[in-house]
């Protein structure tokens, strides 16, 4: 005869339970002190009127702060640069991404090597990548670009001061651009071959394979690309400040390089922190629908 044991009593259960998680207690509190604090004490910054270059007449302004960011034109302006950089380098990223991670996928001698030479601006710092950009490609006089104007009969063109936002696309498009392949190359090597082979025994073409297999497969990592790449050039300062300083007249002006300008020339920290808040909030509005959409996408591939 066989006997049922007792089901263990809740306490012990729940101080088992605690016992296994008070090793993260730790870490969870050192995160929450690093991110949160910092976090309230914008909030209260963002209420005060505390401006360095009168210490003297700090005191409580309440929402003037953030009635002064929505009246503020460079505020506006500074957001539309954000969004033409962003969507224009994550488009860019993706699609040379793409064909790169098409074509690198494919046997060929020496792929090892052309793949490490793909992903290497992914590792060069901003700062280098920067100079290098303006030296060797944008100058007027010496640099590539000038040099394949001249080749094809057009006048040479001074890229950071009339091109000054398609010169900032570019250095970060070719920045991210490894980043994007790696996903999609990632993506192409989870393909199952048979579904390939499949179309060829069909006689389907290579632009009907590319279309009909690849692209749907491809769906969930495009998308997650996309998403990543959005949250990485939204935060673009390093180019902009080494390349245009944000001109001219604030025509490459980002969200991120104008809180700078307020909170560090012109030392308003009150007003900076209503700036940031409120781009924060944008940010989080804009990002939230494409991280439900990417949700359910993996739910959706988790229940095939």
């Amino acid at each position: 005869m066989t006997t049922i044991a007792p089901p263990a009593p809740k306490t012990s259960s729940r101080r088992d339970s605690w016992s296994r998680r008070a090793p993260l207690l730790p870490a969870l509190i050192i995160t929450l002190l690093l991110t949160q604090v910092p976090f309230v004490m914008t909030i209260w910054y963002s209420l005060q009127n505390w401006n360095l270059l009168n210490p003297g007449r700090r005191s409580f302004a309440g929402l003037d702060n953030y009635q002064q960011t929505f009246t503020d034109s460079v505020f506006w302006q500074s957001l539309g640069n954000t969004a033409v950089l962003t969507v224009g380098a994550t488009v860019a990223s993706m699609v040379v991404g793409l064909v790169l991670a098409v074509l690198l996928q494919k046997k060929f001698p020496g792929r090892g090597i052309a793949r490490t030479l793909a992903i290497t601006p992914f590792f060069v710092m901003p700062v280098a990548a920067a100079l290098f950009w303006r030296s060797a490609i944008f100058d007027p006089s010496f640099g590539l670009l000038g040099w394949l104007t001249d080749a094809v009969g057009l006048p040479r063109v001074n890229w950071l001061s009339e091109q000054s936002m398609l010169s900032i696309i570019m250095i970060s498009s070719w920045r991210w651009t490894p980043f994007a392949m790696l996903v999609l190359l990632a993506g192409l090597q989870a393909l199952p071959e048979d579904q390939l082979e499949a179309a060829r025994v069909d006689g389907a073409t290579w632009w009907q394979q590319f279309r009909g297999v690849m692209l749907p497969h491809l769906r969930p990592f495009l998308e997650l690309t996309a998403l990543l790449l959005s949250m990485n050039l939204i935060q673009t300062f390093g180019e902009i400040a080494l390349l245009t300083a944000g001109g001219p007249a604030f025509g490459t002006t980002n969200i991120t390089y104008y809180v700078y300008l307020r909170a560090f020339q012109s030392f308003d920290y009150g007003l900076a922190s209503a700036y940031g808040l409120v781009a924060l909030v944008l940010t989080i509005a804009l990002a939230l629908p494409a991280l439900r959409l990417l949700s359910g996408i993996f739910q959706q591939e988790g229940r095939r």
